[in-house]
């Protein structure tokens, strides 16, 4: 593994505590010897303990992982509603990305030729065009329905690798997770599988919206065009045109029937529907929609539906094996045939698979067993 420790910073903050590498390794609750070895770049921490390391010696990132600027991956989240992004979950996302740069080579061939939106916005009537844009070369009309299948061939066209994990639907601050690795140019994207249907294809679509704009990974900014991008994407101003016209002067309970429809018909959260057809309305100078947005999101938990991870898997939790061939055969994934071809290369070792994954290593060591077969 490359050496990716900033050994001089590392030695600097030792000595500012008079410490030595053994004194550092009994704060860390690890071996002299381990220590040693990320000294060396012979290892590397695993995520807990880098995050350890760093706050025990109040180094961020930067500081602590020996990468030139141009080279730091850039992270980006799908938070869960509530959830913060702390910095041990950046400080983590990070050295995911650093050791994904190990990975890279193994990969198929990655296209060069992509989308890119030069100057994105969230104004209405910009953000439709690039999404009929889109649309279009997706081969959708107006109307038409976004598929799973058109965003995963979006992926692979753009650069994107996308990973199918399985963090929980509770414990896991997010559902999905972007690096951007800008010197090798090569995106990926962990999805959570442990979420609901409803909203799944919008996740994709947000994390799309990262893929076609990467200068705004990581900002505040590009979460905002990413949610507004996702929406307009899957419900465009179209399909919102005539769900309003079939709403208007109707009672609530019609309006209701007819969102729902709608987001059953394209497989998206009633929300997601409702917030489209409100900003159309809106766009039109035209009355907002009878419900309000609490009333919306009550209805929506109460007709919750399957977690992705349910409808791909029986039973659950599935085994290494079944869980392999649903990334390749449902999500088109190189992900792991890469694994497997730097596996079987450079002997790399179920902690790898545990650490770029950020998974539990009993489930680290099942995938490396079926990797290894």
């Amino acid at each position: 593994m490359q050496k990716v420790i900033n050994t001089a910073n590392v030695k600097n903050a030792i000595q500012a505590l008079g410490w030595t590498q053994k004194d550092l390794a009994a704060q860390l609750g690890v071996t002299g010897q381990a220590v040693t070895n990320w000294m060396k770049g012979t290892d590397f921490p695993r995520p807990d303990k880098l995050l350890k390391l760093a706050t025990t010696l109040k180094l961020g990132f930067s500081d602590l992982v020996q990468l030139p600027q141009a080279a730091q991956p850039v992270v980006a989240f799908r938070r869960k509603a509530g959830a913060k992004t702390k910095d041990e979950h950046v400080l983590k996302a990070m050295t995911m990305g650093a050791l994904l740069k190990a990975l890279v080579p193994f990969l198929s061939a990655i296209p060069q030729l992509r989308r890119q939106l030069v100057e994105p916005s969230t104004e209405y009537a910009a953000l439709q065009d690039v999404a009929a844009q889109v649309r279009k070369s997706l081969g959708l009309g107006d109307a038409g329905v976004l598929h799973y299948e058109q965003l995963l061939s979006e992926f692979a066209d753009n650069g994107a690798v996308v990973v199918p994990v399985m963090w929980g639907a509770l414990q896991n601050h997010k559902n999905a997770l972007h690096i951007l690795l800008p010197q090798e140019r090569v995106t990926f994207i962990f999805l959570n599988l442990d979420t609901y249907r409803e909203d799944f294809k919008f996740w994709m679509a947000h994390e799309l919206a990262y893929v076609f704009t990467p200068q705004l990974a990581g900002h505040e900014e590009g979460e905002d065009f990413a949610d507004a991008f996702a929406a307009a994407l899957l419900f465009p101003k179209e399909l919102a045109c005539v769900a309003y016209s079939q709403v208007a002067g109707q009672s609530k309970a019609h309006e209701a029937k007819v969102l729902q429809a709608c987001a059953d018909e394209h497989g998206i959260s009633l929300n997601t529907v409702f917030q489209e057809v409100n900003r159309f309305a809106d766009f039109q100078g035209l009355p907002a929609l009878k419900h309000s947005a609490l009333e919306i999101h009550k209805r929506r938990s109460m007709q919750r539906g399957k977690l992705v991870s349910e409808t791909l898997f029986a039973p659950m939790p599935p085994e290494a094996a079944p869980y392999l061939a649903a990334a390749e055969r449902q999500f088109h994934s190189d992900f792991f045939h890469a694994l497997r071809r730097m596996i079987q290369e450079k002997g790399t070792g179920a902690g790898y698979v545990q650490q770029v994954m950020d998974i539990p290593m009993q489930d680290a060591l099942a995938l490396y067993g079926e990797l290894t077969r």
